[in-house]
């Protein structure tokens, strides 16, 4: 009897340290696509915890699409635009590269959990601000057609 509980003792930590070990893992992977060189990578958590974020970010970013479209509200906290602001990393010419890459922030991590990473098929992969220094960082980045003020 005391060896059953001993082996069903010694099961249970072991099942536990194997969670453990996995989340850890999981973790040190997926913390490798905060890309260097990004503002992100420089700070210690995004707008909200960084689990939270990696469960909840299109919620937030759906939640602010209604505040923008419908009502007019933008440049909170969940904005696209200041996602792609802070994961944005640039190259040895300071020109943007493509948040949705395979390598780059989002494209990583949507690659990681085979997520589909449709946003940018409208909105700008680079940071868009108006002027001649937009359409510059659009074409320096290959990202083809007119940007566009995706700011939601």
């Amino acid at each position: 009897m005391v060896n059953a509980v001993v082996r069903a003792g010694l099961l249970t930590l072991g099942l536990v340290w194997a969670v453990l070990a996995a989340d850890t893992a999981l973790a040190d992977e997926v913390k490798r696509y905060v890309v260097e060189g990004s503002p992100a990578a420089e700070r210690e958590s995004c707008v909200e915890p960084t689990e939270t974020m990696r469960r909840m970010h299109m919620e937030f970013i759906k939640h602010q699409r209604i505040s923008t479209v419908h009502e007019g509200i933008r440049g909170t906290k969940y904005s696209l635009t200041g996602c792609v602001d802070c994961h944005i990393s640039y190259d040895a010419n300071r020109n943007p590269q493509p948040i949705d890459q395979p390598d780059q922030f989002c494209g990583a991590c949507h690659n990681y959990a085979a997520v589909d990473l449709n946003c940018f098929d409208c909105h700008a992969s680079v940071p868009n601000r108006p002027g001649a220094d937009a359409e510059a960082a659009h074409r320096a980045a290959g990202v083809t057609g007119a940007p566009h003020g995706g700011g939601h």
